[in-house]
């Protein structure tokens, strides 16, 4: 393992990993469940511009993407590949979009609890392309702080 990887490990650790604590599945689905209330709310009256489509199709891309990756710790196959391919289409009418974006999140959310129905071991992990190996329930986090984080580019 070269330094860079070990340096993100790190920081995905303190990032990710550390502050999920020993918080419960069920715990991490209450958490995704307020904060895509949050967004909701924050694209509550938002209008479509070229800028925030592109930051609504990149945060949904990017969980969907997720989601993926969190369904093989329930048994589904690994495989390598980047978010573009499950980024909504670009020319989906902003009102559309919004609705996926809910829809999105209501997925990210079951699989949590299908995972906490699961009894993932904890130190099972699956890689994220640029952090390394995750938990799930650092994958969790991971939706849920960049979609959060993300959003507030919405204007």
């Amino acid at each position: 393992m070269g330094l860079k990887e070990k340096v993100t490990g790190f920081v995905a650790g303190l990032l990710l990993e550390r502050p999920i604590g020993d918080k419960s599945y069920t715990d991490m689905a209450q958490q995704l469940e307020e904060a895509g209330q949050s967004i909701e709310a924050r694209l509550s009256g938002k209008e479509y511009t070229e800028f925030n489509h592109r930051v609504l199709t990149h945060i949904i891309g990017i969980e969907r993407w997720g989601q993926s990756r969190l369904r093989v710790f329930l048994g589904n196959p690994f495989v390598q590949d980047e978010y573009n391919g499950y980024r909504p289409a670009r020319d989906m009418p902003w009102e559309e979009l919004v609705g996926q974006f809910s829809a999105t999140r209501a997925v990210t959310i079951s699989l949590a609890r299908a995972l906490g129905d699961a009894l993932i071991a904890p130190d099972k992990t699956v890689l994220h392309n640029q952090l390394g190996p995750l938990s799930a329930r650092a994958w969790l986090r991971y939706l849920q702080t960049h979609a959060s984080r993300e959003i507030l580019q919405v204007r």
